[in-house]
């Protein structure tokens, strides 16, 4: 399912003194780099034979003030004697955080092999199989993940504090000087580039997008998966009312699929756009009027909102005609002592006493983490000593710097992708974010690109079956990939 929208804004000023740390290859670090890992494969993706290599490489990347910072170990995968050569499009691949490996996207979506997931989402995660991933872009597009230092088995540099990489701007930093010294190093300057960055990684995306466009080195684009531009949206503040308004279809989507919610004959996109429709007209309105909204008023629109979430109208009269997404995971199933998933709602699980910190849908990120170790050393050829590291050395939103000064303060990141745009008359953005997902809703996605004033001949709007990784369905990974692919291919004409 995909619904395609497109949108623009002036452009703020941003004067960021960036020629320094892009302007020359930075020095070696003082231990020494890794001798890159190279392995020789073939697949058939998208029904093309691809002959390829894996890179496993370290490249020490400046920090702002030129000089060494951080030395990222990342995986690449290169088409041999690709017919366009050096201007075969390069995508740099993600995932969040702050701060995580990239092995998550790497075993569920865009490398060679792959997690495959059972459509039975009670099925023994260690049943999970790794197989051929046909659907991945190498027929089109040589690709790079990139582990940020403290993840992986990237790390800052000796004499480096770790947490000098823990704001949005120093990581975008760190981003942008990575992709700059790779291209470089491999002798694809003139190649297209793209970003795909999910969950934080959209947020790291826009950010290293305006520092690269503002040293002058332009992408061709970037890819915004689970976006998390809009993160009073994502973090649902309590008093704002556009939070439950953007909320709701994602709760229409989760009702239907636990069978909450009557379609009574519409098919899920229908059912969508009726739940957006209405939480943009009535339901907005009735939160606005709150205390002065007329009691045979109140009980209609909790009626409906009965209908369109499945969650009883009593709730919602007693609760000021609002659930959040979190309470919504309790509470939909709670006859039955079922928590949601947070990062897919589709899975349920029994209530423990990790109350709403458990999240019965991990089970699928867990498996991509279990399965890229074996990768490492069965396909990758890797056998150090260091531990790859997956959790994160950002202990809690308190650790990281977002950029506001005040509480009063604004996040503007959909700015930083305008500063591209008006940079890049050709660059292109595609937002793509999964239906049953309650971290980042496809209503807070359709809001950030409503609110972004993008230019909407260059903007991309999708949504698709599944959670925060979609692409753990087979169907949905294959529908993707066919919309990247046409992304790429349209950029390129």
């Amino acid at each position: 399912m995909r619904t395609g929208n497109l949108l623009k804004l002036p452009i703020p000023a941003v004067a960021a003194v960036l020629a320094l740390a892009f302007a020359a290859p930075v020095p070696a670090a003082d231990a020494g780099v890794r001798e890159p890992v190279v392995t020789r494969h073939e697949g058939v993706f998208n029904g093309q034979v691809v002959r390829y290599r894996a890179v496993v490489s370290e490249l020490v990347v400046p920090d702002a003030d030129g000089n060494p910072g951080a030395a990222i170990v990342s995986t690449a995968y290169l088409a041999e004697n690709p017919a366009n050569g050096p201007r075969r499009p390069v995508l740099f691949a993600f995932n969040g955080g702050p701060i995580s490996p990239s092995a998550y996207l790497h075993m569920g979506m865009l490398g060679p092999r792959r997690v495959h997931v059972p459509d039975d989402l009670s099925a023994d995660p260690a049943s999970f199989e790794v197989v051929d991933n046909a659907y991945t872009l190498l027929d089109v597009a040589d690709i790079v993940f990139f582990d940020p230092a403290g993840t992986g088995f990237s790390r800052v540099v000796d004499g480096k504090n770790p947490r000098d990489y823990f704001s949005v701007v120093a990581d975008g930093q760190q981003t942008a000087a990575f992709v700059t010294e790779w291209l470089r190093a491999n002798g694809r300057e003139s190649s297209p580039a793209w970003l795909f960055g999910e969950s934080y990684g959209t947020m790291r995306a826009a950010e290293a997008a305006r520092q690269l466009a503002e040293a002058g080195r332009s992408l061709a684009g970037v890819v915004l998966f689970g976006q998390a531009l809009n993160i009073i949206e994502f973090s649902q503040r309590p008093g704002n009312i556009v939070s439950y308004v953007v909320s709701l279809p994602t709760l229409t989507a989760l009702g239907l699929y636990h069978g909450k919610v009557d379609a009574r004959g519409r098919d899920l996109e229908t059912l969508l756009a009726e739940s957006a429709r209405y939480a943009r007209t009535e339901y907005l309105e009735a939160l606005f009027l709150g205390s002065a909204l007329e009691p045979r008023d109140r009980a209609r629109v909790a009626r409906r909102l009965e209908e369109l979430s499945g969650i009883p109208a009593d709730f919602y009269l007693a609760n000021g005609l609002r659930i959040t997404k979190e309470r919504y995971r309790t509470e939909l199933l709670k006859d039955r002592n079922l928590i949601l998933g947070r990062n897919d709602g589709r899975y349920a699980a029994p209530v423990t006493e990790a109350g709403n910190a458990f999240d019965p849908s991990g089970v699928v990120p867990d498996a991509y983490l279990r399965a890229f170790r074996e990768h490492l050393r069965e396909f990758l050829g890797i056998d150090w000593d260091e531990e790859y590291v997956a959790r994160s050395p950002v202990k809690g939103l308190e650790d990281w710097s977002w950029g506001a000064t005040s509480p009063f303060s604004d996040w503007p990141y959909m700015q930083l992708i305008s500063v591209a745009m008006e940079k890049n008359p050709e660059f292109r953005v595609l937002v793509a974010n999964g239906i049953h997902d309650t971290s980042t809703t496809i209503g807070a996605a359709e809001y950030a690109v409503r609110q972004s004033g993008w230019p909407e001949e260059r903007t991309r709007l999708e949504f698709y079956v599944g959670g925060h990784m979609a692409y753990s369905i087979e169907s949905t990974l294959e529908e993707m990939t066919d919309d990247l692919r046409e992304l790429l291919a349209g950029a390129a004409n």
